[in-house]
């Protein structure tokens, strides 16, 4: 690797070594999925108990996907021969990249994986080794494998394998690509069957990619591919592979740029800046751009569209629309093929795939998303042909139609007998994956607010800054000494410049102190606060100085309390804050995304004993916040009484929280009072009521007082092995404005930068 690096690839290189180093060295781990705490237990889980379902298996092998976690397990296999945009780098060098795609897919669909790097190159051994692993995989995903072994490696597991093979690299961008065709296509009013295809590439991916639009309605005769010695043609001296013979035209034409004259699509799975400004301009009326290679497309959007403003362009980048991202495919296609058993991935499973990508573009905005991406235009059309990789809706999309299609094409062993409890139960991956903080980050991004930090000083967010500035999510303003600040950034090895990526505000010399503490004079002046109290008490606080920013319009956001006691500095802000119209009081909601589940917990740090008429009102306020994160709240009432069980004050308070939610929010489901175990199980809360109506789990949890709910949250944040938290979230302040805690880290002042972010939008919307 070139070691003339940009500052900003020297930042990413250092930062993706200390991501993949610490705190635990890689990205997965196995962890068990059941209790091992006592002599029962490893009596079931080993011998003698293990004896059982290993011959009830043994007489029934379908009994695996009872038993064991075959049934959801995938292995991610490579020998590293064409990784990424590296190469043939060989199979250790490529084991990061298959444990970001098992990431990737547990993430998203919640499907485990083991990922094997195979040091062979041999395809025929490849085939053996990897046809070997049958018992142990309930499908195979086969990763950067180059051209052409790699669709005979396919071919041939297919046929002997009793499971789904998939191909990422050929099948994943062939998917997604088609959809983005389908959708194109319809934009610009052309017939799939008429139209003229260039292709820029013969790889695995080009060929994958042409052979499914085949199967949508693209003629063979209109496609033109070339490959690194140009057009491929009928009689081209050298010849060619079979998988290029397949596509070899009758033509005149011998380069690249006489396959794009006159094309209406060009599809490029090849090289950075391969499709000229001169050969777009030879292409068709409304033309159609597919400009895959990664991560420097064959040409730029803002070049393409400067030549033809009448193009639609699709890249593999994320920083452009209409983004060719497999991760938008592969994690469901295996969902729905696992859940109904199939035993391979056909021609129906891919094309149903892609119908589904592309309807849901042009689907109606669901509530979710529109909340999860504010300030986006996520609407059919040039700039969204494609759904963005975090609509939720893909996986209650995608795994469905597969399995139908799988059912269909006679490979489901289990069909799917109720799709509608089957969608219910893909939710759980929706709703309890961590990615879910990736709305919050785009919706901070769309119009870049001034985020004033109180304690500007802290390392923890000197550091959370630097990422902020590096991803674009905030203009920080850092309240500290600049002397200080300057000297902890060179200590921390930040890069960070005051007056440049930060504006730095001197507590002991800024020249709108004045202005500052005659603000505050007049908002206190009738509390008992004299001129000479206000300086001081402007001169004493960063976290005054913050509010009294945000109250003047000198920033548009503010996070304080890595520093101090709670109470302190929420007196600050009420004080020069205040509420918001209509909130009947402050309040806390406290996010923890756990391993299986995301849980909101309210009120975890301000009112000690709310009566109900305030709960009420305290899940009203958390429930609008989750909606930020794009999820469908979902309120329970916690209780030590479940149903009238009891009639203590508590109870009937809780009882009563829950009546009065339910009459202001009635769109929103809820419901109490309730033990903490039904709010989670709709099972437990089946046996004490029938007719509840909360569907599935909970995912706002509204504890009876202070008490509760604090060590509630604490104890959830100290006991989950991957928990992460998000907060405190202050409620019914009128500005973006939060408290933290001494304990928050610097990914927690990170997340709670881009929330503060994208609700100093909102207030100003509103």
């Amino acid at each position: 690797m070139t070691q003339n690096l940009s500052t900003a690839e020297q930042a990413l290189r250092d930062a993706a070594r200390e991501y993949h180093r610490s705190p635990n060295k890689g990205k997965i781990s196995v962890t068990p999925t059941k209790p091992l705490s006592n002599q029962r237990d490893l009596s079931l889980a080993y011998s003698p108990g293990v004896a059982y379902p290993c011959l009830d298996i043994e007489a029934d092998p379908s009994l695996a996907a009872e038993f064991t976690a075959r049934g959801n397990l995938v292995g991610v296999v490579t020998n590293g021969t064409a990784v990424l945009g590296l190469g043939d780098i060989g199979p250790l060098a490529s084991k990061p990249v298959m444990e970001g795609k098992g990431c990737l897919f547990k993430k998203f669909a919640g499907v485990d994986v083991f990922d094997i790097e195979l040091a062979e190159r041999d395809p025929d051994k490849l085939i053996e080794i990897i046809a070997a692993l049958e018992p142990t995989l309930g499908g195979i995903n086969l990763e950067d494998i180059k051209a052409p072994e790699c669709f005979y490696i396919e071919q041939e597991l297919s046929k002997r394998m009793n499971i789904p093979v998939f191909h990422d690299d050929q099948h994943g961008t062939a998917i997604i690509s088609s959809a983005a065709l389908l959708n194109g296509l319809e934009l610009v009013g052309k017939e799939i069957d008429k139209v003229k295809i260039a292709v820029s590439g013969a790889g695995a991916a080009a060929i994958a990619c042409v052979n499914v639009m085949i199967g949508l309605g693209v003629k063979r005769e209109n496609v033109f591919m070339c490959d690194s010695k140009g057009l491929i043609y009928e009689g081209r001296p050298g010849g060619f592979d079979a998988s290029k013979a397949q596509y070899a035209q009758k033509t005149e034409g011998r380069t690249l740029a006489d396959a794009v004259n006159g094309a209406d699509v060009f599809l490029g799975c090849s090289a950075p800046g391969v499709l000229t400004a001169e050969m777009v301009k030879t292409m068709a009326d409304k033309p159609i751009i597919l400009a895959l290679a990664n991560p420097e497309p064959e040409i730029r959007p803002e070049l393409a569209k400067a030549i033809r403003p009448d193009c639609i362009i699709a890249t593999g980048r994320s920083d452009y629309p209409n983004q060719v991202n497999n991760v938008l495919c592969f994690p469901y296609i295996f969902r729905g093929a696992l859940d109904c058993g199939a035993t391979k991935i056909t021609e129906e499973m891919k094309l149903a795939c892609v119908r589904e990508i592309a309807n849901l573009a042009k689907a109606e905005m669901s509530d979710e998303v529109a909340a999860a991406y504010q300030g986006q235009e996520l609407a059919f059309g040039p700039d969204y042909i494609i759904p963005t990789p975090f609509d939720v809706r893909l996986i209650l999309r995608i795994a469905p139609a597969v399995a139908r299609a799988a059912e269909a094409s006679g490979v489901a062993t289990r069909p799917i007998a109720d799709y509608d409890a089957y969608r219910e139960s893909l939710s759980r991956f929706v709703y309890s994956t961590s990615m879910f903080m990736r709305p919050v980050f785009a919706a901070a991004k769309q119009k870049l607010q001034r985020v004033a930090y109180a304690e500007g000083e802290d390392e923890r967010v000197l550091r959370a800054v630097q990422v902020a500035v590096d991803d674009g999510l905030a203009l920080p303003i850092l309240i500290g000494r600049p002397a200080v600040i300057a000297a902890r950034i060179a200590k921390a090895g930040l890069r960070l410049q005051p007056g440049k990526d930060v504006e730095v505000c001197n507590p002991e010399d800024d020249p709108r102190f004045r202005q500052y503490w005659e603000t505050y004079h007049q908002l206190m002046g009738r509390n008992g606060v004299t001129p000479e109290n206000a300086k001081a008490a402007v001169r004493r606080s960063n976290t005054l100085i913050a509010a009294l920013m945000v109250h003047l319009g000198d920033a548009d956001a503010m996070l304080c309390g890595l520093v101090g006691r709670f109470d302190g500095h929420l007196e600050h802000i009420e004080s020069v804050l205040g509420l918001k119209d209509g909130a009947p009081g402050f309040a806390t909601v406290n996010a923890l995304m756990l391993e299986s589940r995301t849980l909101f917990i309210a009120d975890t740090y301000i009112n000690d004993n709310p009566d109900a008429e305030l709960l009420a009102s305290i899940a009203q306020m958390a429930a609008e916040e989750v909606q930020r994160f794009g999820l469908p709240p979902k309120v329970a009432f916690l209780s030590h009484s479940n149903y009238g069980t009891s009639t203590r004050p508590s109870a009937l308070k809780m009882r009563a929280a829950r009546e009065q939610f339910a009459k202001n929010v009635p769109n929103v489901e809820c419901d109490g009072e309730m033990h903490g175990d039904a709010a989670l199980s709709p099972e437990v809360r089946a046996r004490a009521l029938l007719d509840s109506p909360l569907n599935g789990e909970a995912n706002v949890l509204i504890c009876p007082n202070l008490d509760a709910a604090n060590i509630l949250f604490n104890v959830l944040k100290t006991t989950a092995a991957h928990g992460t938290t998000i907060g405190p979230m202050l409620l019914g302040c009128s500005a973006a404005a939060h408290v933290l805690t001494p304990s928050s880290t610097v990914r927690r002042v990170v997340n709670m930068t881009a929330l503060a972010a994208a609700q100093a939008q909102t207030v100003h919307a509103g």
